[in-house]
């Protein structure tokens, strides 16, 4: 029996892994993917990619930790030692993801301060570029910000807190603490964004169907690409946590339950964006399609603006949106450092604390790289490559190793209906089997071939490569280096054996 910590209570898992699949991009990115790819009609799409990739995988990497309770490269060497390398490749591409994730928190943190007096000013995006980041051109890097690392730094002492505290009196009660909380602040601010003028044709213009791009192949990438992304699978973060369950636990229930509040929260996301952008082509005499946008842009630059036109109460509703932000970032950048504390502690057979201090203060200190004056344009193409790219070749890579090299999935599929109320049948293998590599396959072969006729963001080429591709090689680079090493004597590593 191995000594291995637990999660305290079923919530505290679930609220973990929902911390972890709620993040930033459910609320900047979803609201412009459903608008951008035919509103309503884009529902249906979006709900079979759940029950065809996201609930599927989810139950996968829920099985593949709790059979072998150990880290993403532990589990997966378990099941078969020519699979370690592949854990390794996502703890890696999780660790490079952490050191740029966190500056974003520490840009929502400050946002989250100059709500009380709109210091953002009329020209919000000149503000943010100008002003506040102070933005470099391409491939400099320039001084540190002193408005980015003061917030960074404060992010990172509350990171590394709860990581220190361990499984259960860290994650599990930090979740218990920031979902609950982001979820009512996000109520609050769905609540007043419905009651602004232009709110209903903010909604008209996010709901309304365009049954004409229900057969566009673009719009069906799109929403398998949304539901991969935003659920947290490939990053080794489900495995990771779903390795610290009991014994008996209803995997196939818990993912579930996390598919759908993840959807749920995306929902209110999308309601709450739209309902302000309304408001704002309103107070502009414009449509809505000139306002929408997604990603930092929509976040920092338009949503002030949103809020410097509102009647009553503007500095209240910028502090909760921020805050929002703020919390959404922290419970998911706590779980993408978990995969790689858990790996290094495993692999290295050191102590938490250790692992926490090695593998967190070595992020922490990277991360000061994107708090430069050059640090945004970084941030942009390795979120390009590692995230968008990265995860998506390995979740590819995963289930194809699993499902057809190795041919697990039905010893997988019997573990978790042994300990599940929901058995899973043959919809989940196909699933798994045939759905899912080919629209991955499909969606990689896609992005790789754009990236290569078109460089991206319209970056130098040079400075794509050294910052883009290179890292992205670095991380499998890595991947391959660490799983040559042997497992120190005390881990036990067998194929295809149960830990319990």
């Amino acid at each position: 029996m191995e000594n291995r910590a637990q999660w305290g209570t079923r919530a505290g898992f679930i609220l973990a892994a929902v911390g972890s699949a709620i993040g930033l991009g459910n609320i900047w990115r979803f609201p412009y993917i459903a608008y951008e790819n035919g509103g309503g009609a884009f529902f249906l799409p979006y709900l079979f990619a759940l029950l065809t990739a996201g609930i599927p995988i989810l139950i996968l990497e829920f099985t593949l930790g709790h059979k072998f309770r150990g880290s993403a490269p532990l589990s997966l060497s378990r099941l078969n030692k020519k699979a370690e390398w592949l854990g390794w490749w996502q703890v890696f591409i999780s660790f490079v993801i952490s050191t740029y994730y966190a500056v974003i928190i520490a840009w929502a943190m400050s946002y989250a301060v100059f709500s009380f007096k709109l210091s953002w000013g009329d020209d919000t995006e000149g503000f943010l570029f100008g002003d506040y980041l102070k933005v470099a051109d391409p491939g400099q890097v320039g001084s540190l910000v002193p408005g980015v690392l003061i917030p960074l730094v404060l992010v990172w002492v509350i990171t590394l807190g709860i990581l220190f505290k361990g499984i259960k009196k860290g994650i599990e009660v930090a979740n218990k603490i920031f979902i609950p909380a982001l979820v009512v602040l996000f109520l609050i601010i769905v609540i007043r964004a419905l009651t602004l003028e232009g709110a209903a044709t903010g909604l008209d213009a996010l709901f309304a169907p365009n049954w004409n791009r229900i057969m566009d192949g673009e719009v069906w990438v799109a929403a398998y690409s949304q539901i991969f992304f935003s659920l947290s699978i490939a990053f080794a973060i489900m495995i990771t946590y779903s390795s610290y369950l009991p014994k008996k636990s209803d995997i196939t229930n818990n993912a579930f339950i996390t598919g759908f509040s993840n959807s749920g929260f995306e929902l209110l996301a999308g309601i709450g964006v739209f309902s302000a952008l309304g408001f704002m082509a309103a107070q502009q005499g414009v449509d809505v399609s000139e306002v929408a946008g997604a990603g930092i842009g929509l976040a920092f630059a338009v949503f002030p603006a949103i809020i410097n036109q509102m009647p009553v109460m503007s500095e209240l509703f910028g502090f909760l949106f921020f805050t929002s932000l703020v919390l959404a970032g922290l419970s998911s950048l706590i779980s993408i450092c978990e995969t790689y504390i858990a790996g290094f502690q495993e692999k290295f057979n050191i102590s938490r604390n250790k692992a926490v201090l090695y593998g967190g203060g070595l992020s922490a200190i990277i991360s000061l790289l994107f708090a430069t004056r050059g640090g945004i344009n970084f941030l942009d193409v390795v979120d390009h490559f590692v995230l968008s790219m990265g995860v998506g070749l390995s979740g590819l890579v995963e289930v194809i190793l699993i499902a057809w090299v190795f041919r697990k999935l039905g010893a997988m599929k019997g573990h978790a209906n042994e300990i599940s109320d929901i058995r899973l049948g043959s919809w989940w293998t196909i699933c798994l089997g045939v759905v899912t590599p080919i629209i991955l396959g499909y969606m990689m072969i896609q992005s790789i071939w754009v990236d290569i006729k078109e460089p991206y963001g319209g970056y130098p080429g040079d400075f794509l490569i050294y910052s883009g591709w290179l890292i992205l090689a670095l991380t499998l680079v890595a991947g391959f280096l660490f799983s040559a090493k042997k497992w120190d004597s005390k881990v036990e590593v067998n194929d295809s054996k149960e830990v319990s």
